[in-house]
């Protein structure tokens, strides 16, 4: 019988030839023949004439196990002749997405990063239920959420919803978990969240969200922390102050305007989604929208007057030298400086977030191109916890999605390269040796390393192409002679080099 050739020896390219030998067998021809007469090109249609044997299938097996499922079906009825095929649709509801491998390494490369930002800072990972009680995310009346619920009924009769946000989330479990809870909390979540509403520029209706939120700390440390994180994580990705700033204000600067006019306190929800709207419809209609909710003329004037601030020295002779909006932001830019990243943030006294929730200082980023939605935003929440009938606890929080986020490395061009990578690729010479090459997989997987284990018999030139497109970084030959003397090739697909390796020696 001919010797085999080495698998160094394949290594050359001159006897790739040689590589894959014709066997000859019964089951070698048939499949030969099955090629001469090829079966019709897979499509994306659904047989309904399949369907109806599944159904008479179904049907029979009712029929046996009276009724119940789980038993052995009888005998099958020929399916009745139904109408024609029909084309599945194969595009994701809209506003939502598919994530193949490509985009699933960009995926996966973003949120290592909101991971690892979590982690430098201290914070500990959570995750809620995608699917909440609706009630959980309905607050005051008029609230803009009420409207972009993906909500229904189960069969149950309760009202439950996909989660919009993960913050009322977060509230639930701090409700739940109660005094056993050591303060303060330093938590970040990763969830997908999804919300009915128009589709825009990195907005979407299903979309991922990085939150980090701190409970339990009243001071404006905390929303400096949380500041200070987002920035790191800005820094990591290669994005700079020049292409992205924070507008920060208080919600207390508008209670003190409402109240020098007397606006009862159950109105400032409302006023706050309308000011919310400022930079994204006409000012006309933020006024006539403020007039229907009951605000006099006078106070919509002293009201923009107040919101077209811009700075802090502005907003002092405006308000006084005294009050607590005035003095938490003077410390919130003193801390800013201190961090270092003073010049990514800017007073802009109309940011006011249009969730009812927030209560002190908030903030958004924003694209200083002008090109993209906001970024990212959050704030204070010190009553949100009594929403749902639990003791207030000063907290903290930001959300920011995935979708703006990869945008502006586009536009900016600082998406990484992301390939497809494994350490090792292994091939087996011969049919007879697949086992054997198992086997070099399995050693090298528990050492932690990544293999792709040539599953079928492929020329070596096959190989080559795959180890090129996955970059694998070094190839594994299992031949017949290397075998017996308990070795394998290996080459080294950077520099080229070709070595025989003792299998106990290889790592």
């Amino acid at each position: 019988m001919a010797t085999k050739p080495s698998s160094l020896l394949i290594f050359q390219p001159r006897l790739n030839l040689r590589l894959k030998p014709f066997i000859f067998s019964s089951s070698s021809l048939a499949f030969s023949i099955i090629l001469k007469f090829p079966f019709p090109k897979p499509s994306f249609f659904v047989n309904r004439n399949f369907h109806s044997s599944l159904t008479a299938v179904s049907s029979a097996q009712s029929i046996t196990d009276g009724g119940t499922s789980g038993g052995r079906s009888g005998a099958l009825s020929p399916a009745p002749v139904t109408e024609e095929l029909q084309k599945i649709d194969v595009n994701p509801p809209k506003g939502t997405r598919d994530f193949p491998p490509e985009d699933m390494r960009l995926r996966n490369w973003l949120f290592n990063n909101f991971r690892e930002v979590s982690r430098v800072y201290g914070f500990e990972e959570v995750d809620y239920p995608v699917l909440e009680s609706e009630a959980l995310f309905v607050r005051k009346a008029g609230e803009e959420i009420r409207d972009q619920l993906y909500c229904f009924e189960d069969r149950g009769n309760r009202r439950v919803a996909l989660r919009p946000e993960l913050t009322p989330s977060l509230a639930r479990l701090v409700i739940q978990k109660g005094k056993s809870l050591s303060l303060p909390i330093k938590w970040f979540a990763i969830g997908q969240c999804w919300r009915y509403e128009r589709m825009t520029r990195g907005r979407r209706r299903e979309h991922y969200q990085w939150n980090m939120d701190i409970i339990g700390v009243p001071e404006v440390t905390a929303e400096a922390e949380l500041l200070s994180s987002i920035v790191t994580f800005f820094k990591r990705v290669g994005i700079t102050a020049s292409d992205v700033g924070f507008k920060v204000s208080s919600r207390k600067v508008l209670q003190d305007v409402l109240k020098c006019y007397g606006i009862p306190e159950n109105m400032f929800g409302k006023v706050c989604i309308i000011i919310d709207k400022i930079e994204k419809i006409p000012l006309d209609e933020i006024k006539k929208e403020l007039k229907v909710v009951g605000i006099s003329e006078d106070a919509i004037e002293e009201l923009l007057q107040v919101l077209s601030v811009k700075s802090l020295t502005k907003l002092e002779e405006v308000l006084g030298g005294g009050g607590e909006a005035l003095s938490d932001l003077k410390q919130l830019f003193s801390l800013a400086e201190k961090f270092g990243y003073s010049d990514w943030i800017q007073f802009d006294a109309s940011i006011v977030r249009g969730l009812a929730y927030y209560t002190g200082i908030v903030f958004e980023g924003f694209d200083r191109g002008g090109k993209l939605r906001a970024i990212c935003g959050g704030g204070r929440y010190d009553h949100l916890l009594s929403t749902f009938g639990g003791d207030d606890i000063p907290a903290c929080g930001f959300g920011f999605g995935d979708a703006v986020i990869v945008e502006l490395l586009k536009e900016k061009k600082l998406l990484p390269e992301l390939n497809a990578e494994v350490e090792n690729i292994i091939c087996a010479l011969d049919p007879d040796l697949q086992g054997a090459a198992s086997t070099v997989a399995t050693i090298l997987r528990e050492k932690g390393q990544s293999v792709d284990l040539v599953l079928e018999n492929k020329p070596l030139k096959w190989v080559f192409k795959r180890a090129t497109r996955i970059n694998a970084r070094r190839l594994i030959l299992v031949g017949s002679s290397e075998w017996q003397r308990g070795m394998v090739g290996v080459k080294d697909l950077s520099s080229g080099e070709q070595r025989e390796v003792k299998l106990d020696e290889l790592n």
